[in-house]
């Protein structure tokens, strides 16, 4: 389950959203005045989306004919992180 909840909240209730988070396996958006700042989830799950990412690189690059600078694949290695932890 995704929850939305302000930085007060996680400071309130620290404990019980933790709990949440192990056991039941919750992810909270975490937002200050509206806006997104963080995301909480189980450690498997962002493991999982690192592994994601680590695959959609290695595809690409495995495709790709022409020689990258160490820049250019540096820029798309941070790009396709984001991309992943997006969802």
């Amino acid at each position: 389950m995704e929850t939305v909840i302000s930085t007060m909240t996680v400071r309130q209730h620290l404990g019980d959203i933790l709990n949440r988070v192990s056991l039941r396996h919750d992810r909270y958006i975490i937002e200050r005045k509206g806006e997104p700042l963080a995301v909480l989830m189980p450690v498997e799950k962002a493991e999982i989306y690192e592994k994601a990412a680590r695959e959609n690189i290695f595809s690409f690059l495995k495709n790709r004919k022409d020689i990258m600078s160490d820049s250019d694949a540096m820029k798309l290695a941070d790009d396709s992180k984001h991309e992943a932890r997006k969802g």
